[in-house]
């Protein structure tokens, strides 16, 4: 394979990222005004002031527990501390409609913990007030104790980073442990917070089964709506669209604040800062601290599926439950990799040919991590399906033959959309592996004779096996959870574990969408798992500062 072949898919890949992008913009932007006026007079208001709700709720609450637990575990000793700096990471695993199924089963008026109220305290239906779950409070609660993570992963790394000096000697300065944090160390982990807090927001703008399950309207849910129950495809472009310039706009600002992020002294990599040994009242509030996202982000909601599961007595060894994780399997299997091909290609070619053209190829491809599934749905079913319409009337004029949908409703459309939605994630992972291939190996290999291609085969991909591999492993689980493209262009009579999961749930058979939820769990726990012996494995930085005794933080 030569460099031009190498190219030509590269750029092969990248123009099909783009093109549901392109494809909504031009959609929406040729649909008439009284579809734009109609939208502005009945649901664009209402979708935009919930959607804003949301993300300030769930932005505001992901910062604050993902920082809060990040500095504990990494600045104060208590108990268990090195558990927490793991099992704070374990949320991820589920996605948020199943936590939403789990915690609505539980707290709803029928569930476990308002029956058991009323048995105690022998009060009706309404002489008591209690929390409503199904409301825009409880998708943010939802949101924010599954997506808090990213914060916490990101801040934690950027404090582990940070050089013990400027903190030690803003408390020789009279500064109080609190003070110093508040006035020092946050400002400099400030764009890794930023960053994960815009990465949580992007996937709660993308966030399809939370809030329609809890009924709360969103951009999100007005897409699915004007698509299927209202038949408009006009009004789903124009919707997409505004979900689309707004997850853009996210997109930039994480750009921007990982470029902030690079600015900041790093200090050396092998000091690090003692940590505070906590009294007894305060390693107690810092355990419960970081005990509590646990327990609500994963342990808890895992009790509940799994009682829910057994009290439903499905098995998930019988046909039905086989065909859904088989079609899920099947889409995951095949849609990792192609994905990581197409990641390999793009990131080999801004590699070997580094250039304009290269940076803008990568960041094509790239740009899907921050478009939600609906709007990549919307964007790739209009175009291909006016194509399969103007092929059919082809077939019908000159041979009077009906050729019938090619591609919309087919696997290979469904698979392209993920590709589109995960590539950057790949990419990720595949920029992270070569970027420790020295480029002297490179010049070697041209020496000796060998092509690019040659080079890729025979050099460079085993050298990436533990990143290609980490890449298969994240797109294939990010395609297990995927919901909302997959509801929109699945093939007919084609359902999987996250399909049955929310029909189930929409069904209010909330017991029967246990099973199919508690395998998703299972397959999210892998890549979560595998970043978890990453963190463990880590190397450890060997110098310790100590700090004068004053500086300490008291303890009681």
């Amino acid at each position: 394979m030569g460099e031009r072949a190498l190219k030509t898919m590269a750029w092969i890949v990248s123009l099909l990222c783009l093109a549901p992008i392109v494809a909504v913009a031009v959609t929406a932007a040729s649909g008439t005004l009284e579809t734009w006026n109609s939208l502005m007079a009945t649901v664009m208001p209402r979708y935009t002031w919930t959607t804003v709700k949301l993300v300030v709720l769930v932005g505001f609450g992901s910062a604050v527990v993902g920082t809060a637990t990040a500095w504990l575990v990494t600045t104060c000793e208590f108990p268990f501390r090195r558990t927490f700096e793991i099992m704070l990471a374990l949320p991820l695993a589920f996605p948020a409609y199943v936590l939403a199924y789990a915690y609505t089963d539980l707290l709803d008026h029928p569930g476990a913990v308002q029956s058991a109220l009323r048995n105690i305290t022998g009060w009706g239906p309404q002489d008591y007030w209690f929390p409503e779950i199904r409301s825009l409070g409880g998708a943010a609660a939802m949101l924010v104790f599954v997506l808090y993570p990213y914060v916490y992963l990101l801040a934690r790394a950027a404090f582990l980073k940070q050089s013990p000096t400027a903190y030690f000697a803003a408390r020789t300065l009279g500064h109080t442990p609190w003070s110093a944090f508040w006035r020092v160390s946050l400002p400099m982990a400030r764009p890794a917070i930023a960053g994960g807090v815009i990465l949580a927001l992007m996937e709660t703008i993308a966030d399809f089964g939370t809030v329609a399950h809890f009924g709360v309207q969103t951009f999100a849910t007005g897409i699915y709506s004007a698509w299927f129950s209202m038949g408009d495809r006009m009004a789903a472009s124009q919707l997409a669209l505004c979900l689309l310039a707004v997850a853009l706009a996210f997109a930039l600002l994480e750009r921007a604040q990982r470029g902030a992020a690079k600015r900041f002294p790093a200090g050396s990599r092998n000091e690090t800062m003692e940590r505070h040994p906590l009294g007894r009242w305060r390693a107690a509030a810092a355990f419960a601290a970081c005990a509590l996202p646990v327990a609500v982000g994963f342990a808890i909601p895992l009790f509940v599926l799994f009682d829910m599961a057994v009290d439903a007595g499905r098995s998930p060894f019988s046909s039905r439950y086989l065909g859904f994780v088989e079609n899920s399997l099947i889409l995951a299997t095949v849609t990792a990799a192609v994905t990581v091909a197409g990641a390999i290609v793009i990131g080999f070619c801004a590699r070997i040919a580094p250039s304009l053209a290269a940076r803008f190829s990568a960041a094509a491809a790239g740009i899907g991590y921050a478009v939600p599934g609906g709007v990549i749905a919307v964007g790739l079913l209009v175009p291909f399906a006016a194509l399969d319409n103007t092929i059919d009337a082809w077939a019908r004029e000159n041979f009077d033959v009906s050729t019938g949908l090619l591609f919309t409703g087919s696997i290979g459309l469904l698979v392209v959309a993920y590709m589109v939605r995960f590539i950057a994630a790949a990419l990720g992972a595949f920029d992270t592996g070569i970027s420790a291939i020295k480029p002297n190996i490179d010049a070697a290999a041209r020496t000796l004779g060998r092509g690019s291609g040659r080079m890729l085969f025979e050099i460079h991909l085993p050298l990436l096996r533990p990143s290609l591999l980490t890449a298969l492993l994240i797109v294939f689980v990010d395609v297990m959870k995927e919901l909302p493209a997959t509801l929109i262009m699945r093939p007919f009579n084609f359902d999987t574990l996250a399909v049955q999961a929310y029909r189930l749930a929409s069904d209010e058979r909330l017991q029967q969408a246990a099973l199919p939820s508690l395998m998703i769990v299972g397959f999210g726990l892998l890549p979560v798992v595998l970043l978890c012996h990453t963190i463990g494995r880590s190397s450890r930085p060997k110098k310790v500062i100590r700090p004068r005794a004053d500086a300490l933080l008291p303890s009681t």
